[in-house]
């Protein structure tokens, strides 16, 4: 009977993922200036320079850390906006859904991204930006589907004030456990947008 081990491949990816989620809650606790490569390395119980292993400073490490958060948001709602599901409303639920379970489990990216972005160098910053726009897009497009007679303007308006609802997490989230705070954060979105498309 063989016994299976992890790669390398697997285990660099691990420790990778590892940095990145250290990296992130290090910088919302403290602010990206205010942290360093030896800071990381010792949350993660390595040396400071072994990090350059996994990136080559500190640039890189959150430029890697918001590049992989938008990608998999992106990801997730092409992958519900192009399943089988019974219609706009439903698809609509399973984006709420994503933006909520991430809202709810990286408070701390949520953070970084707000107060840091000015600090990732270009061109990953334009790859961030490119990548929440086609994001946001995903979301227009179930909405107009349901709302065909507004403006994609207000719909676009809307989303993004969907986003900063949800993403209040980092400040809202303290007093009510996930199983709480989810229902109200759905039911809160959804009021939000009925709102912004009334009359429309």
């Amino acid at each position: 009977m063989s016994t299976a081990y992890p790669t390398p491949t697997r285990n660099r990816r691990n420790r990778r993922a590892e940095i990145l989620e250290a990296a992130a809650r290090l910088f919302a606790a403290r602010g990206f200036h205010g942290v360093s490569i030896e800071d990381i390395g010792g949350a993660v119980g390595v040396s400071g320079p072994a990090l350059y292993r996994h990136f080559s400073g500190k640039d890189a490490l959150l430029s890697e850390m918001l590049l992989d958060v938008s990608s998999r948001l992106r990801e997730s709602a092409v992958a519900v906006v192009t399943s089988a599901s019974p219609g706009p409303a439903e698809t609509l639920d399973a984006l709420l859904n994503v933006q909520i379970t991430f809202a709810l489990e990286q408070p701390a990216l949520i953070t970084v991204h707000d107060r840091e972005l000015g600090n990732v160098p270009e061109p990953a910053r334009r790859q961030i930006r490119r990548l929440q726009r086609l994001y946001v897009e995903e979301w227009v497009t179930v909405l107009a589907e349901l709302h065909p007679a507004c403006p994609a303007a207000r719909l676009r308006a809307a989303t993004h004030a969907v986003f900063g609802l949800l993403n209040s997490t980092p400040y809202s989230a303290g007093e009510l456990p996930a199983q709480d705070m989810r229902p109200l954060l759905h039911a809160m979105a959804r009021a939000a947008i009925a709102a912004s498309v009334k009359d429309h």
